[in-house]
């Protein structure tokens, strides 16, 4: 699973080579929402990088924005995030790693969202 290319972008995830998909996940109760937005991204973002998911530098948390991949070479691409809720909920987000729909590994990034209450 090391030095993956980008296959393709939607408005959920961002897909790699060998099943291999980056998403975020939040358990949302009525009145919220929190994601990571994947919607402004397109394929040509990614062209020529390639990423090593295996080790956790693969990304850096940008508090009350998002995060940045940070590819093994090249440009690193910025992902926003955002929450919205009436403070009463939870706020909690998390970066996943899933390779064939089987999640491989999870990240909290709570902090990486532009918050809305």
């Amino acid at each position: 699973m090391k030095n993956l290319k980008v296959m393709k972008v939607n408005s959920c995830s961002i897909e790699f080579e060998e099943g291999v998909s980056l998403s975020s996940d939040h358990c949302q109760d009525c009145c919220e929402s929190h994601e990571l937005d994947f919607e402004d991204l397109t394929i040509k973002d990614f062209e020529g990088l390639e990423f090593n998911l295996t080790e956790d530098g693969f990304f850096k948390r940008i508090p009350d924005y998002g995060i940045e991949l940070i590819p093994l070479k090249g440009h690193s691409v910025k992902v926003p995030g955002y929450g919205a809720n009436n403070g009463f909920y939870s706020d909690n987000l998390d970066l996943v790693i899933e390779q064939n729909d089987k999640e491989l590994k999870r990240f909290d990034i709570s902090e990486c969202q532009e918050q809305e209450y």
